[in-house]
């Protein structure tokens, strides 16, 4: 297997609520949604740098395509998985954070110093998947 992403699927209990977090409230582009013709069929995606996707679609559709028994109730916040986003600086994170709050996001950590010599926050988009919006001056070492 080549070590390579293409698409990433959120799992949402709210499509709509999460594509306007997403395109209202972030900015991010995306045809809305699409798929409502067909049942489990409704996604949103999203195009991101280097040829990437973010997709959304709904928890109860993802089970279903994967073959699992239905979700009950929502998942909890992060699910054990963090979205990264990498800035160029310190005001930058918290430019982000502030963005993803006004638009309906919750802040989990507030930004602040690393252990490591860079700055970062954790905000829950609408639907409580996890992001940690990050500088690292190191990243372009690694």
């Amino acid at each position: 297997m080549t070590p390579h992403l293409s698409v990433i699927t959120l799992g949402v209990d709210n499509l709509e609520r999460a594509v306007a977090f997403y395109r209202d409230g972030l900015g991010w582009p995306t045809k809305g949604i699409i798929g409502t013709e067909f049942e489990h069929g409704a996604v949103a995606f999203f195009s991101l740098n280097g040829g990437l996707r973010l997709a959304l679609w709904p928890r109860a559709s993802l089970a279903h395509d994967a073959g699992l028994p239905p979700p009950s109730g929502s998942a909890a916040v992060s699910g054990g998985i963090s979205l990264g986003h990498n800035v160029e600086s310190a005001e930058a994170v918290d430019a982000v954070m502030t963005q993803a709050i006004r638009a309906g996001g919750s802040e989990v950590k507030p930004a602040q110093p690393t252990f490591y010599g860079g700055y970062a926050g954790y905000f829950a988009d609408t639907e409580g998947h996890l992001w940690e919006v990050v500088y690292n001056p190191a990243l372009g070492d690694l």
